[in-house]
């Protein structure tokens, strides 16, 4: 089973399967595709990944994240008059991780060569026909692709013209690009020439990305444009692997990436759900949407304050906040007569025997309800589609993900990003630079965890999920979307896992959203992050009478048709044997399975 993004990104795992490759061969081939593709995301960007190995019967993370470069410290940034990292631009970006995070998992897991896992992707370097999604977004962004010399090179096809975007159907050639992955490609060849191993050849590959002449050329382009990347950060950076985090839900354990990552934040969720009956409330019911709506917005105000990169001190209080029992307290706080505006962070220190170090930094914000308007969907999310609101927008785009199964029990949950469309071009490298550096704070007060510092990650929005039952896998699931991914996962597996929906259904499903969080992604302003509290995203088609149940409740409602970004996952089949692949209509994602 291939799922991604593209329908072009999934034949090209279709290909590698029927080459022989195992889900991880498949996985990196769909990825490499994703990035040539710039669905939504590039090369410069970055990779999170969960690995089911039949082998040891384990769940393994692979934080193929970058990290903040040398000088990017918040006096730097506070210097520029920002509030938070820019959302464009060489300053921006984050060290590049998919490049290394496809050579690791390939490397480790995989089982073909760089040059068979990559060939698809270059192939759609040397020029594929563009599809009209991603040729008018970059009609739409032509004006800030304009400020970066490289970018215009490769994205502005046709300068001077009323239309300088490249025409749907158009073949769109990247030179650079391919040249880049030609280079890995020979140093992987010449390792084997040397006698080297596969792996040590791969990994030939990720040295000549991250130490050779790749690098320079990055580094070189990076600096030339005002980025602060240096030789010393790319040479330092390296995938980690990881323990995941998990928690078992009524017999079931779910699999989520460290706190660097939202991904705890369903974790919590199901912890706090498992204290009431979901199922007997009934699917989008009133109370199911409150209940569900009040978790959501009690495990948020935990990540928005408490998650960071626990490579870095402080250390998060992630076994609190994964606690049963501090589950049952925030439980406790929900009440089911109307929305609770006021939300904050809990104190988990206790569930781990501990005292909360920032008591009075709590104290001090008040949390207070905030309803300044401001825009939820991130800049880089927004399409020139007339008629579609910006958060309809949203709901359409994001990241990408990638889900792949194969016959002998590997399964791969990826969903990476960075890099998106208006994208600053790393010198004649054809890498668009990731924008990640947007999800780190300036002000310790929004979270002591997540203060920008050269080296470490963001706490970023990426968020693959795995689930196993029985010890054996059960579900493998993504989504892009920003914030919304985990609510949309969240509401995707209990829609499984509770109401005995199929695969393919429960990722077509009408979802809700809450806005009761501070935004990840864009916005220059603490304003333009802060939570709306009440405001909630519905199906257009919600009946009259849940609209008015959740009115009385306090709740401010919008409506679209699409209230999820495209969930991509496979549903694995004891009984008889065979996998069910899912991927919702509300992009262009797309599976192939045999």
């Amino acid at each position: 089973m291939a799922i991604t993004g593209k329908p072009l990104a999934a034949t090209a795992g279709a290909m590698i399967f029927s080459k022989g490759g195992n889900a991880v061969d498949a996985a990196c081939a769909m990825l490499a595709s994703t990035c040539t593709m710039w669905d939504v995301l590039s090369w410069g960007g970055e990779t999170q990944a969960l690995i089911y190995n039949p082998k040891t019967k384990k769940v393994i993370a692979i934080n193929a994240m970058g990290v903040a470069p040398t000088g990017a410290t918040v006096d730097f940034f506070k210097s520029k008059g920002y509030n938070f990292p820019p959302e464009y631009g060489p300053l921006a970006a984050t060290t590049p991780g998919t490049p290394g995070g496809i050579c690791y998992m390939l490397a480790n897991y995989g089982t073909m060569s760089l040059a068979q896992v990559l060939a698809p992707a270059m192939q759609l370097a040397a020029g594929y026909p563009i599809e009209a999604q991603t040729a008018n977004s970059i009609e739409k962004y032509k004006d800030s692709i304009k400020q970066w010399a490289y970018s215009k090179k490769i994205f502005l096809t046709h300068t001077g013209e009323k239309r300088e975007a490249p025409e749907a159907g158009e073949i769109f050639v990247q030179k650079d690009l391919l040249q880049t992955l030609t280079k890995m490609v020979e140093a992987e060849r010449m390792a084997l020439k040397k006698g080297k191993t596969r792996k040590d050849a791969i990994m030939a590959a990720f040295d000549r990305f991250y130490k050779g002449d790749i690098a320079q050329e990055f580094v070189r382009g990076s600096k030339e444009q005002g980025g602060l990347i240096t030789m010393q950060d790319l040479a330092k950076w390296k995938p980690v692997e990881e323990e995941p985090l998990k928690v078992n839900y009524k017999g079931i354990d779910v699999y989520k990436l460290q706190q660097w990552t939202q991904g705890p934040m369903l974790l919590q969720s199901l912890n706090i759900l498992e204290n009431f009956d979901l199922k007997s409330m009934g699917y989008n019911s009133p109370k199911y949407i409150h209940t569900i709506y009040q978790t959501m917005s009690l495990a948020f105000a935990d990540r928005d304050f408490y998650y960071g990169d626990p490579r870095f001190p402080p250390a998060e209080p992630i076994k609190g906040l994964l606690s049963k029992d501090y589950a049952k307290q925030r439980a406790s706080l929900i009440t089911f007569d109307k929305n609770n505006p006021g939300i904050g962070p809990g104190d988990p220190y206790p569930f781990e025997g501990k005292t909360n170090p920032f008591v009075q930094l709590l104290k001090s914000r008040g949390f207070e309800p905030d309803t300044s308007k401001r825009n939820f969907a991130p800049t880089h999310d927004l399409r020139n589609t007339l008629g579609m609101t910006e958060y309809h927008e949203k709901l359409w785009m994001g990241t990408t993900s990638v889900e792949a199964a194969d016959k002998e029990g590997w399964v791969v949950s990826i969903t990476p990003s960075g890099g998106w469309l208006p994208a600053c071009i790393a010198g004649n490298t054809g890498v668009g630079m990731s924008q990640r550096m947007q999800s780190f704070v300036l002000d310790s007060t929004l979270n002591p965890f997540n203060v920008v510092e050269p080296g470490k990650r963001p706490r970023v929005t990426l968020t693959p999920t795995m689930a196993l039952k029985d010890g054996k896998p059960y579900l493998s699931f993504a989504v892009q979307g920003g914030d919304t991914q985990d609510q949309n996962l969240l509401q995707f597996f209990l829609n499984v896992a509770e109401f005995g929906m199929t695969v393919q259904q429960a990722t077509e499903a009408a979802n809700i959203n809450t806005n009761q969080l501070w935004l990840s992604l864009g916005g220059m302003k603490n304003d333009d992050r802060k939570p709306r509290p009440g405001n909630i995203l519905l199906h257009i088609n919600t009946p009259e009478a849940i609209r008015n149940e959740l009115q009385k409740m306090g709740y401010i409602m919008t409506f679209e048709d699409r209230t999820s970004g495209p969930i991509n996952a496979i549903y694995f089949d004891w009984k008889h044997g065979s996998f069910w692949g899912g991927s919702s209509n509300n992009g262009e994602d797309y599976g192939i399975g045999w």
